[in-house]
Formats: structure tokens, sequence, C-alpha cells
């Protein structure tokens, strides 16, 4: 054998150990991108079959969730269609069924009220208030049990796209529906409307028939008759009321904001009754050096309000009368008499003339009534007007005097004062009374 011949034989065993190689990597490759493929296939299968089975869950969930809740009842029956833009997978939409979802796992309880107290009370909302702050305040006041769960119901069923301002009369046995369906109709506008110092009821209920509140007839009915009013009770004030004693002096003059047509008595005196209760309440009707508590100190301040035209005057017009009931003017008046003018003006006054003036004061003895100060000694039966927060504390607290008796000047509404008879009448011979 040739070199040459040795050679090609060498050169084509090396090709031939060559060529196995290069076949049996290509068979190893092969192998390898065919396991890769399968593997990743099962994993695909794999989430594949947990995607379906999450998916169906959710359907067959959501389907049971809305068979039950298109069947729940009529209380419930605001929320939202759950049909309703299914196809519409937007953000909103997706948020909207996450909140509907919510709302469902919670259905039992919007039925339930907050408490079991049926009396109505008032609810404002003001203009621009955001829905959560009205839930809260109507958690806070006792309407609703839980301010999250009115508010989401709110959401769901975009009744707070509606809700309005204004005045409400709710109830804590109301449920959430029901407060939500009655927050989208205000009941009443309201009215600014002024009450002067004063004023008896008589004159109270004009005032507010001529403004549209409530009709005088009904609200005098209410005025004469408060034991009959569901918020009677509310009031410490007015426990020494007797049986047949009308609110008379406890509609503290004020202005008010009052809603048009009131539906109820209630609306309309309950700003009277809690404008007192903090201008005075039951423990500023006690105390002072007049010794005057209670009803009686209110009867008493009445009068000073009709009496007194300058403010500086009613602790002096207090002495004289809280002078006449103690005792003291006894030698000169005859016993614990009064004689105020403005009580018998009270009891002989009529529809358009409530403050009634004899052209002589003689014609006083003609009047029949426990009201006529002249006739009766001591206080009347009861306040004769409403007396503002100046006569009451004057009446508490008056300039100690000696004075008996007092006369208008005719020069502002001033009067000069006097210790004995003799010195009223040279007074009221000064001034033109004889």
């Amino acid at each position: 054998m040739t070199v040459h011949d040795r050679r090609d034989l060498v050169r084509a065993r090396y090709n031939s150990r060559n060529g196995r190689s290069d076949e049996s990597n290509h068979s190893w490759r092969q192998w390898i991108s065919a396991e890769y493929l399968l593997t990743n296939l099962i994993r695909l299968a794999f989430l594949v079959l947990v995607g379906a089975v999450i998916l169906g869950t959710w359907v067959v969930a959501d389907a049971h969730l809305t068979e039950q809740f298109l069947g729940a009842p009529q209380a419930t029956s605001g929320l939202i269609d759950p049909t309703a833009g299914q196809n519409a997978l937007t953000p909103e939409y997706v948020e909207a069924q996450i909140l509907a979802f919510n709302l469902r796992l919670r259905e039992s309880e919007l039925s339930i009220p907050a408490g079991d107290d049926p009396t109505q009370r008032p609810f404002a909302i003001v203009p621009g208030e955001p829905a959560r702050f009205i839930a809260s305040r109507l958690a806070s006041a006792g309407f609703v049990r839980d301010a999250d769960l009115f508010n989401l119901y709110l959401r769901v069923t975009g009744l707070e796209r509606n809700i309005e301002a204004g005045n409400f009369i709710l109830a804590e046995t109301m449920t959430v529906p029901e407060i939500a369906e009655a927050l989208q109709n205000a009941l009443f506008e309201e009215i600014p409307v002024t009450i002067p110092e004063g004023f008896r009821v008589e004159e109270i209920a004009e005032r507010l028939s001529e403004n549209n509140v409530m009709e005088s007839d009904r609200f005098l009915a209410a005025v004469r008759a408060p034991r009959t009013l569901s918020i009677f009770g509310d009031y410490d004030f007015l426990s020494d009321l007797p049986a047949d004693g009308s609110l008379e002096g406890y509609l503290f003059p004020d202005t008010y904001r009052f809603p048009v047509f009131a539906s109820t008595p209630e609306l309309v005196l309950a700003p009277f009754l809690n404008n007192f209760e903090e201008k005075i309440g039951e423990g500023g009707l006690r105390g002072g050096s007049s010794g005057m508590t209670g009803r009686n100190l209110v009867t008493l301040a009445s009068i000073v309000e009709r009496e007194a035209v300058q403010a500086d005057e009613r602790p002096l017009i207090a002495s004289v009368y809280l002078n006449r009931l103690n005792g003291a003017c006894m030698a000169d008046v005859g016993g614990t008499y009064l004689q105020a003018d403005p009580t018998v003006q009270y009891a002989k006054g009529t529809v358009g003339n409530w403050w009634w003036k004899p052209e002589r004061i003689e014609e006083y003895a003609s009047v029949t009534s426990p009201y006529n100060t002249y006739l009766y000694q001591g206080l009347p039966p009861g306040p004769i007007a409403s007396p503002g927060l100046s006569a009451i504390q004057s009446t508490q607290n008056p300039t100690p005097t000696d004075y008996c008796f007092f006369v208008a000047t005719g020069d502002d509404g001033r009067h000069v004062f006097a210790r004995t008879l003799a010195e009223h009448q040279q007074n009221m011979q000064i001034y033109g009374y004889q």
C-alpha cells in the first residue's frame, strides 16, 4: 500500500467518524425540541383548564346570585339590573359589578331598620353635600345602622346622583331603601320668618300663615294641646306644664327658617322649643335673686316683656311686680294684685285687636277673666306672650328696689317709678292720666 493509499484510508475513516457524530448531534437536538414543546403544551393546557374552572365557577355563582337577587323582596328592588351592560367590559362596568356583588352579599341587612322608635324626626341636607357625608350623618343621627352599607346602596342603585338638598322627615324604623328613596325628594322649601319678642301665639300663628308655613287653626290647635305632640316629652322645661296648659310663652322669639306648607306641627314647633332649650333650658328657669322658677318665671317674664319698651327698664319693672307678689306693696295696693295692663289686654284681645286697650282704665273692671290682674291677685294662669332672653334674665335677677308703681311718661316708652300710692297719683297727674 502506497503512502498515497494509506492517506486516503485515514481520511475515509476520519470522515466516517465525523459523519456519525453529526448525525448523532442532529438526533439529540430533535429530541430536546420535542420534549420542550410537549412540556409547554402541557403547561398551557393546565392553565387553560384552571382558567376554565375559575370562569365556570364565576358564571355559576353569578347566575345563582342573580337569580336570588331578582327574586328578592321589593324592599331591594331599587338595585341595579345585574344584566345591564353585561357585554360592555369597561372599567366602569367591572366596578359596578363588584359593588353590586358586594351589596348582594349584604342584601339581608338592607331591610333591617336602625331602631324601633317610629317617631318622625327632621333631617336636612345642604347643597353639594357628598353622599358619603350624608351617610355618615344619617348613622350619627340613628337613622341607619351602617354608613358604609348605605353609601354602597346609593352607589349601586345610582340614587346618589338624585339626592336633593333640603329637609326630610325620617324615622329609625325606615329601611335603607326607604330612606334612600325618601332623600330623592325634599319635602319642602324653606322661608325665613321673624317672630318678635312679646308676640302672643295668635300673632305667631298669623305670621306663619302669611308666610305659607302652616294654617293658623292647625298651628293653634297644636300649641293649645301640646301633650298630643310626639316631641312633647323631649323637653324637660315643659315638665311643670299643667294638664290644660299651652305652649304660650315657650315659643322663643327669633328669626327662623321654616318649611313652606309644613306637613306636621312638629316641624314648626320643634325649632321654637329647641331654641328655647338652647337659650334657656330647664336649668335657666331656676336660680336668681327673685326666687321665681319654672313656668311662674316665664309667666312673669312675659308680662315684663309686654310692659317694658326700653331694655334698661326691664329689671325695674320686674322689681315692681315682684314687690307686689311678695306683699311689700299691700298697704297701698290692698293685696298681691299685679294690676298689669297687658294681662287684661291679653284676656280681651280678639282677631285684629289682639292687645285690646280701653279708653279709660275703669274699663278693666268689666273684663271677667282670671288673666285680669286687677281683679285677681297673684300671677295669671300662664304666660301671655313670648318673652325674650333679656326679659327672662331681668325677672330672674331684678334691680333691688322698693318701688310699687310705675306709669308711662309718653317719652319713647319710658316710665317713671314711685314707692307709694301718693307718689304714683302725683306722677299720673303730671303725665296727664288724671
